[in-house]
């Protein structure tokens, strides 16, 4: 089944005031590897998939952010812990955490990670990070109660946790949001669906190009660019509530002609996003 837009986004978008130093990064931390008769409806069991496990660091004046943590140094422990159906074969690069330390970053500058939710994939970085955890109420409790929580359940002991609430109004078409920093940069949007406290990250750097980071609405960007949903068996094994996942995506087609849609396992689709420099900006060589 294809999902279209009943209508694209003409309206005027959301006011936003970046500082003029703000800026973001891509930190790719691996890949692993499926079928995409698994990954989108119509894919081919011939065609392997490439599913990116990479953080996105904002750096902010208020203070820097990643989103997600991608693949941590203990990935393969944690792959031990999903079920056999979803084990899959891995390459690990070098975990968020060394990226930043090889950049000479100065950690004090992190406020800590904000998850688009907790599965494995998103959390496994927690572990070699050791920084605050930016998540809300519900999906707090998926994380502590859910099978699927067992990984973060692991990599965030001992780690603090920032709960906050989606205090904001509807954004973009998603029901309730959250302004991190209070000038319309980062804006955390419920979507609910794929788990109960999954997000939308809304980023708006100064140079005016916007970003949707979706999480898991959709794995690959067939599902904007083709409407694609997941495959029926994994909509019923991935998603808690696959009806709202739907309108979710529906919603980011929507949006995808005025801002930059990024599924977060597409490797493509961090393409225009600059990668952590080899020296981190305002580093003495």
């Amino acid at each position: 089944m294809v999902i279209a837009p009943s209508s694209y986004w003409t309206g005027r978008l959301p006011e936003a005031t970046p500082p003029a130093d703000m800026a973001l990064y891509r930190v790719p931390t691996g890949t692993y590897t499926t079928r995409a008769v698994f990954a989108v409806t119509g894919g081919s069991v011939r065609d392997k998939r490439e599913f990116a496990a990479t953080a996105v660091l904002i750096a902010h004046p208020k203070g820097d952010l990643l989103l997600d943590a991608g693949f941590g140094e203990h990935v393969a422990e944690h792959i031990k812990m999903l079920a056999r159906v979803e084990r899959a074969p891995y390459r690990l690069g070098r975990t968020a955490a060394q990226q930043l330390d090889a950049a000479g970053y100065d950690r004090s500058r992190l406020l800590g990670v904000l998850v688009t939710h907790v599965h494995w994939d998103h959390v496994s970085g927690l572990d070699s990070l050791r920084v605050p955890v930016w998540i809300n109420e519900a999906e707090i409790r998926y994380g502590a109660d859910d099978s699927h929580g067992a990984v973060f359940r692991a990599v965030s002991q001992g780690l603090e946790i920032r709960e906050y609430a989606f205090d904001g109004p509807e954004y973009l078409g998603f029901p309730a949001s959250f302004d991190f920093y209070g000038d319309g940069s980062v804006i955390v949007a419920l979507a609910a669906g794929h788990t109960p406290g999954s997000v939308v990250v809304f980023v708006t750097p100064p140079t005016g190009k916007r970003y949707a980071f979706i999480g898991d609405l959709t794995w690959q960007m067939d599902g904007i660019s083709r409407g694609a949903q997941r495959p029926w068996f994994m909509r019923r094994v991935a998603d808690v509530d696959a009806k709202t996942v739907r309108a979710g995506l529906q919603q980011s087609i929507a949006l995808s002609r005025v801002l930059q849609v990024v599924p977060a396992h597409d490797v493509a689709a961090y393409d225009s996003i600059p990668l952590l420099p080899s020296r981190f900006p305002g580093v003495t060589p």
